[in-house]
């Protein structure tokens, strides 16, 4: 049987059930019937099952009816937060007339990210040793990337980011790098990277450390070319500023497009970096779609999407 999602798998069940109650007998409806709540068909970290990983990022991922979530339950392995400091708190929000006393980074992104891990990681007669599994049930291995865009000053900011992050630190939750001599990130279920107005200044330098930088595609070969992947495992750029404006619905790059797309994914990825592309034509949806799969084909490795669902059912 195909594995779902808890809420997706009662839902399934009693679609089956009303669609094919005439093919199945009185003993077989009632096996349906009584699965839900029994310990049979449950286990402790079910809360993702059946949640593909998708190369997907939540662009804005504060404007959903239900931030977080959401993306998860399409399978985004890449969520964004816009945070800004005040009075030693950080507030969700793109504007600031957008900020409200409950939207906070705790209470939308690190008190929901902590809840799922530890359903993920319960305490158990059979787990001999804590485990740091991610948050998708089938793929523990997978990192979530949790980009936290500094929307007030860096250097005073960032620093009350860092200990917003400490419950998931202390609980060994954070990808980081060890010390000096690293050649590789130890990934652990979440990889934060600042973006927006974070300073380089108070990551690139640090070891050990467990946070990253979001890095400029278009200058990892020249201003930026001494960025690793160690700092940057991920870089962006605005694709409007580096491609134009297309309006052509067939998504037809030119040349010169094409080769620049191309130049700029080969020496990411020379770098070990990733590349994510935002500020994408958001209609009309052909148009939108068609742009998504140009730059997956070419090696663009997270698509950037405001409408998360739509990006996980076009493939």
């Amino acid at each position: 049987m195909r594995a779902f999602g808890p809420v997706a798998f009662w839902f399934w069940l009693a679609t089956f059930a009303s669609a094919t109650t005439s093919d199945l007998s009185s003993a077989f409806q009632d096996i349906l019937s009584n699965t839900e709540g029994n310990a049979r068909y449950n286990y402790p970290t079910d809360l993702t099952r059946g949640i593909v990983p998708k190369g997907i990022h939540s662009h804005n991922d504060y404007w959903r009816s239900l931030p977080f979530y959401t993306a998860l339950s399409v399978g985004c392995i890449s969520i964004e937060a816009d945070v800004w400091l005040y009075n030693s708190t950080l507030y969700i929000g793109h504007e600031i007339s957008a900020l409200t006393p409950a939207r906070t980074f705790d209470s939308l992104y690190i008190n929901p990210l902590l809840d799922v891990l530890n359903k993920q990681n319960p305490a158990s007669p059979f787990v001999r040793v804590p485990t740091t599994h991610g948050v998708f049930d089938g793929y523990s291995a997978q990192t979530l990337y949790l980009f936290v865009d500094v929307k007030t000053a860096g250097d005073e900011t960032w620093p009350f980011v860092l200990k917003a992050l400490e419950p998931l630190r202390s609980a060994g939750y954070l990808s980081r790098v060890e010390n000096a001599s690293s050649t590789t990130i130890t990934y652990g279920p979440v990889t934060v990277i600042g973006t927006g107005n974070t300073p380089l200044s108070q990551v690139q330098p640090i070891i050990p450390r467990d946070y990253f930088y979001d890095a400029p595609i278009p200058t990892l070969n020249s201003t930026f070319s001494n960025i690793t992947s160690l700092v940057s495992p991920i870089a962006s750029t605005d694709f409007a500023v580096q491609f134009g404006t297309i309006h052509s619905t067939n998504v037809a790059f030119n040349e010169s497009q094409l080769a620049l797309l191309r130049a700029q994914v080969a020496v990411a990825h020379g770098k070990g970096i990733q590349l994510r592309y935002w500020d994408q034509p958001a209609w009309p949806i052909s148009l939108r779609n068609g742009v998504w799969k140009l730059l997956w084909d070419e090696g663009v490795d997270l698509i950037n999407a405001d409408d998360v669902a739509a990006a996980a059912g076009l493939w």
